[in-house]
């Protein structure tokens, strides 16, 4: 637990780990503190963007979208590892999280499976997105890695923080995938973190998360009840976890990964069961079991009646 650094400690603390850095704008007030407060902030959570090219990736983290203002971090990772910042103060990166992953990252342990969004990730984490396509396989150069790490010690050291402090926001939320690809192995980031700290790296290893489950028939109601209701309610939690996959398929912009099953989000499905063959009325957005299944196989989830 800390009070955030100011804009210009969190510049140095940067500079002095040997970090790579570009300012953007008015980064330094640039926020969503208007919102609701940033800190006490307990660790510093890492991205990926689903996006390509360093400068549209830089004006997406900045500016957000209409759906979600940004910024959307606090620094832009970028393939070159150079980190971009964009913002400083509540930033829209991290959203609603598990409070036992919270409990585990404030006691500095290995943090337990998600499996609930009901604690406020914007007030208690630093915010890093990385430039990477996050299809699992846009690699990841060393030199972003390097960034990586060095970004997580500079505020760890700063803090008095150990390795521990840093998650990843597939720990933090269920339904996410990010950060993964070739190059990037987690254990192998915080060890390096550790010992740039010149402590001993995490002795236990981070479990495999456990698979989210999506029930077909709330998934159903979800998608026939959604697009019909005033507003966006969200009215099973598993659509968030359909609607991430979906975006991992490029088939929905991560704006509309929001856990309402809207007609954009029927308009994605309707997408994906055509990519996997179906046509007419078995395209028309509704689930059914054999696409949501492949679907699920092939972003980490499993289909329940």
């Amino acid at each position: 637990m800390a009070t955030p650094l100011t804009a210009a400690a969190f510049l140095a603390a940067l500079r002095a780990e040997g970090v790579r850095v570009q300012e953007h704008n008015n980064w330094r007030t640039h926020n969503r503190n208007s919102k609701g407060p940033w800190g006490p902030v307990h660790g510093v959570m890492i991205h990926h963007t689903v996006t390509k090219g360093t400068s549209d990736t830089v004006k997406i983290v900045r500016d957000g979208y209409s759906a979600l203002p940004g910024p959307l971090c606090h620094g832009m990772i970028a393939k070159d590892g150079v980190v971009h910042l964009v913002g400083y103060g509540r930033a829209n990166h991290a959203g609603l999280g598990d409070p036992d992953v919270l409990a585990a990252v404030i006691a500095e342990r290995r943090p337990p499976a998600d499996n609930e969004a009901t604690v406020d990730g914007n007030r208690a984490f630093y915010g890093f997105e990385c430039e990477n396509l996050g299809d699992g396989h846009d690699p990841w150069p060393d030199a972003q890695i390097d960034a990586i790490v060095r970004v997580i010690t500079a505020i760890c050291r700063k803090h008095g923080w150990g390795a521990r402090s840093a998650l990843r926001h597939l720990d933090w939320q269920p339904g996410k995938v990010d950060p993964r690809g070739p190059g990037m192995d987690w254990d192998t980031v915080l060890a390096a973190v550790a010992k740039r700290l010149g402590s001993k790296p995490p002795t236990t290893p981070l479990p495999t998360p456990a698979k989210p489950k999506v029930d077909l028939s709330q998934l159903i109601a979800a998608a026939k009840s959604n697009p019909k209701a005033s507003g966006q309610p969200v009215t099973y939690t598993g659509v968030k976890t359909v609607e991430a996959a979906l975006v991992d398929e490029g088939l929905l912009s991560k704006t509309y990964s929001d856990g309402h099953y809207g007609t954009t989000t029927v308009a994605s499905y309707a997408a994906w069961q055509r990519k996997c063959g179906y046509t007419g009325k078995d395209a028309d957005g509704i689930p059914g079991r054999s696409p949501l299944e492949r679907l699920g196989s092939k972003h980490g989830f499993t289909v329940t009646a």
